[in-house]
């Protein structure tokens, strides 16, 4: 109880300063992430967790007051080489499909095919691959990882305790507090990020735990527990996946359509997308917690299926994508300023919704101010050529006759009627009540 104190008051620490100290590197490096265009955070939190995550565990083993067992070195070896894996991908931007390939390479070692036999095995290997992939995807907004990762290992920890496996506690316990050792500099508005070195070592640590935890036991009953623990990373993972293949985009594509992007185009502010998502992520980990301790029926994890799927759909009404891709509209706002939907000329903004009639006024007092300005740089030019054309003439005159005239300033030359003004004042004067019958053109 002591050395799971101090351990995870340690790991807290050590996260909180390595944070600070590797994030000059970091920026050296150009290891950043590339969410915000605005300001430069580094992803250094991650590389912080993960090496004060494995400093405080081998500490444990070195000094034997928490020795590895239960296979927990192999896990945390595997995580290790998971964590290399994220930060290969931070630097030089790999495939998803290799990210998946190796996550699942490394899940192969760590489940337990004593209990869980080939076949359970295996869905745990793709469960696991698929896990660590969802929290990396968590790590779109400030704060919304950590927040989950935290509340995750706290629970898993817990699943764990019941099950008498001390060792896979004392890890989930120093995984938590580093992750809040995270949070301090990861807050909205965050100075450092995880990136896929901490959120694939995060993800890939969780749910090994969670499988070995419910390894041997029924497995309708732990797919449910499973699923109830990392509930908000499956919504958050069903729901890009859900879009991007109804608007027909790459699925491995990135762009700000999760879960907290769509909460923000709802009027929340950041701290209060990471509270919402975190209070989303306790309520699915108590559930699953109840009923691994046999404290509630295996039924009630239909209700935090129901609740993810109703978000889901939900959030998935959602307009996040515009014809000029989300970039653009990232934040409803175009490129020049204006509302998104005063860009359309049919009267329908970019996401196809009819604007108001207000919106169409607003477009059209925007249109005649353009058609004025354009009026308004013809005649201008107009008046220039003009003066030009008097000043060519007067020099040939000078020429022809050795005096010189006097050059007329260009603001005295009347400006003539441009073209634009002659179509104008022309298609009034067709529109005038005192026209009637068809015009008669006289010739000569």
């Amino acid at each position: 109880m002591l050395y799971g104190i101090v351990a995870a008051t340690s790991a807290l620490l050590l996260t909180a300063v390595l944070a600070v100290l590797l994030r000059a590197p970091a920026l050296r490096l150009g290891l950043l992430d590339r969410r915000h265009r605005q300001r430069r955070v580094p992803l250094s939190g991650g590389t912080a967790v993960v090496l004060a995550t494995c400093l405080v565990v081998a500490a444990g083993e070195w000094t034997g007051y928490a020795p590895l067992r239960d296979g927990m070195g192999v896990l945390l070896a595997a995580a290790a080489g998971v964590a290399v894996l994220g930060l290969a991908a931070d630097l030089w931007r790999l495939k998803t499909r290799l990210l998946a390939l190796g996550t699942a390479t490394a899940a192969a070692f760590v489940v337990p095919y004593g209990d869980t036999g080939a076949a359970e095995g295996a869905v745990a290997v793709a469960w696991i691959a698929c896990v660590a992939l969802a929290f990396r995807a968590l790590d779109h907004a400030d704060g919304v990882a950590g927040t989950v990762g935290v509340v995750t290992a706290f629970g898993v920890g817990a699943c764990a305790a019941a099950e008498m496996m001390d060792g896979f506690a004392v890890l989930l316990s120093v995984l938590a507090a580093a992750l809040t050792g995270f949070l301090m500099h990861n807050w909205p508005p965050a100075r450092v990020a995880l990136g896929g070195c901490g959120s694939l070592f995060a993800g890939f640590v969780l749910a090994a735990a969670a499988v070995s935890a419910r390894a041997g036991q029924e497995a309708a009953t732990g797919a449910a527990v499973l699923f109830a623990l990392t509930a908000v990373a499956v919504a958050d993972a069903a729901l890009v996946l859900l879009a991007r293949r109804v608007a027909g985009r790459p699925l491995t594509r990135g762009g700000r359509d999760h879960l907290a992007h769509r909460l923000r185009r709802l009027g929340l502010t950041p701290q209060g997308v990471t509270i919402v998502i975190g209070a989303a992520a306790f309520a699915g980990v108590l559930v699953g917690v109840l009923v691994h301790s046999g404290w509630a029926d295996a039924h009630a994890v239909l209700w935090v299926a129901g609740v993810t799927s109703l978000v889901v759909l939900g959030l998935w009404r959602v307009p996040v994508y515009g014809r000029a891709g989300e970039g653009r509209w990232a934040e409803g706002r175009a490129s020049e300023g204006r509302p998104a939907e005063y860009r359309s000329v049919d009267g329908r903004a970019s996401d196809g919704r009819p604007v108001d009639g207000g919106s169409r006024r607003a477009w059209g007092a925007g249109a005649r101010r353009a058609g004025q300005g354009v009026v308004r740089r013809a005649e201008e030019a107009d008046v220039r050529r003009a003066g030009e054309a008097d000043a060519r003439r007067a020099g040939e005159a000078s020429g022809r006759g050795g005096q010189r005239p006097r050059r007329q300033p260009v603001s005295a030359v009347s400006p003539p009627r441009s073209s634009a003004e002659t179509v104008v004042r022309a298609a009034r004067r067709m529109d005038s009540s005192q026209v009637s019958g068809p015009l008669r053109v006289r010739n000569g």
